[in-house]
């Protein structure tokens, strides 16, 4: 199942910067899609978790780590922001050109984007949210799912993420387009609610 449309229009982030900030949408090609209503504690507690180690592995680098919600305006070519039709909103990601850092946010592909999948957004995350990426040439994504206890990961080559490398959250995962970082899993695993079947 995927997130719900906020309509059938067109839009552009002129739109989405009108609009009220009591319903939190993401933009995709246009089509404005209504975000989850606030994640579960066990979502916050692994983005927090995630974003926590990498921030402190980037202590004292140029690379700069943000948690949700932040703006990413994504451009196609060369559109001003009013004509961007693709802004989201990453649990986790990772700039390390300054340049794409600005008031509002982050204008460009980030070099890390995490999203940790809930059943509500599973789809969402893995079909329409990677198409996106990969096209705007974010360089490492990850599918975080705490529940499945196993992360997806996509690396950018000649454009194009590929297979991706499908590994267990135990022991840890190294960020491939960040040196010397990585990220733990087993203690926080252990705080993770088992599967229900």
């Amino acid at each position: 199942m995927g997130l719900p449309l906020r309509d059938d229009r067109y839009h552009t982030y002129a739109d989405y910067l009108a609009w009220p900030e009591d319903r939190r949408c993401e933009l995709i090609d246009g089509t404005a899609y209504l975000m989850a209503p606030a994640p579960t504690l066990e979502h916050q507690d692994v983005v927090g978790e995630i974003y926590f180690q990498i921030r402190q592995a980037l202590e004292g680098k140029p690379c700069r780590a943000f948690v949700a919600p932040v703006d990413v305006r994504l451009p196609k070519a060369d559109e001003t922001d009013d004509q961007i039709d693709t802004v989201v909103q990453p649990d986790v990601l990772v700039v390390c050109d300054p340049s794409r850092l600005d008031r509002r946010g982050v204008r460009g592909a980030p070099d890390l984007v995490v999203e940790v999948s809930s059943s509500s957004t599973a789809s969402h995350d893995h079909v329409w949210k990677r198409r996106v990426y990969e096209r705007s040439g974010v360089r490492e994504y990850w599918l975080v799912h705490p529940i499945d206890r196993m992360i997806t990961v996509y690396r950018l080559r000649d454009g194009e993420y590929g297979k991706p490398e499908v590994l267990e959250l135990s022991g840890e995962t190294a960020v491939g387009v960040l040196p010397g970082v990585s990220v733990r899993w087993d203690e926080l695993a252990q705080r993770l609610p088992k599967a229900e079947y």
